[in-house]
């Protein structure tokens, strides 16, 4: 099926299978790209790279890539292409590189994406940022867990939980085994601790909304509404050390199901994205807000 952009009405054709992987929608469904790049070239009318992420799709980095990649193919001698794409959270974004849905996918689990690798869904990753986790929450004044900023990160979520748990209905003995201590999420339902079903903007709004604690991540932050962040606190924040336990690194995956047609290109934006002078150079000087969201990978060329 055609990746090409009709140039009349914007639409995009290209092949079912949204998470076509875990089943969760008929295979009727057909995916379209959240967004899609040309990188200037308005005449560019076929999606050549298909990228699915979440958060920093919401960003908007997968865009600052996807125009400067287009520019230097293009230098290179390549003719001017689209680059889409698609959102999803890590799950769902590897559901759809195994799918073939799309090419390459960006995720932000060490576990599922070797995984991938193994079982040959992916044949090759590579380190292509690092993200950095906040625990936010309600501002200082209000503070209902009283966290302190010299407290470690383990602290304030025993906090969190210590304080959920004191203002929740007793439920009965039997549920209180020792795997549930401190983890919330293992009891059949918790009136204090709340998964939200959307992506990080969503749930930061929401949170902000409902006075509560997350663990967003600095793009997130940085790329919010002004009045959303104004009335959170940032209680604690990671670096770019490798056993902080904030530290949200970012893996590029390539699928092993690109078409022929695009495999050069798929192959070449991996080579570019860990280029001291490609991707990780979008990667310094991205920011929002005055601030560089992102740390470049340590493994850069």
């Amino acid at each position: 099926m055609s990746r090409v952009v009709d140039s009349n009405t914007g639409a995009v054709s290209i092949p079912d299978g949204l998470y076509a992987s875990v089943g969760t929608l008929p295979s009727s469904s057909a995916l379209a790209p959240q967004a899609v790049y040309n990188g200037g070239y308005t005449n560019a009318a076929e999606i050549y790279v298909r990228i699915a992420t979440g958060g920093s799709g919401q960003s908007g980095l997968i865009g600052a890539w996807a125009d400067a990649f287009i520019k230097y193919s293009v230098s290179q001698g390549q003719q001017p292409f689209l680059v889409g794409w698609y959102l999803g959270d890590t799950t769902e974004s590897l559901g759809l590189l195994e799918a073939g849905s799309v090419d390459i996918a960006v995720t932000y689990n060490e576990a599922a994406e070797l995984q991938k690798m193994n079982s040959k869904v992916a044949v090759r990753r590579e380190y292509g940022f690092r993200d950095h986790f906040y625990l936010v929450g309600p501002s200082t004044d209000i503070n209902p867990a009283a966290l302190k900023d010299d407290d470690d990160i383990l602290t304030m979520f025993n906090k969190i939980v210590t304080t959920g748990n004191a203002h929740a209905i007793v439920i009965p003995s039997i549920c209180y085994k020792p795997d549930y201590h401190g983890v919330p999420w293992a009891l059949a339902y918790s009136k204090w601790y709340h998964q939200y079903p959307q992506f990080p903007l969503q749930a930061l709004k929401a949170t902000s909304v409902l006075n509560e604690y997350t663990i967003t991540d600095r793009g997130t932050w940085l790329s919010s509404d002004d009045a959303i962040v104004a009335s959170l606190h940032i209680y604690k924040q990671g670096g770019d050390s490798t056993v902080d336990p904030l530290l949200n690194p970012a893996h590029v995956l390539l699928g092993s199901k690109v078409e022929d047609k695009y495999k050069e290109i798929c192959k070449g934006f991996m080579d570019w994205v860990v280029m001291k002078d490609g991707g990780q150079k979008v990667i310094r000087e991205f920011k929002k807000k005055g601030q560089v969201l992102y740390s470049e990978a340590p493994t850069s060329k």
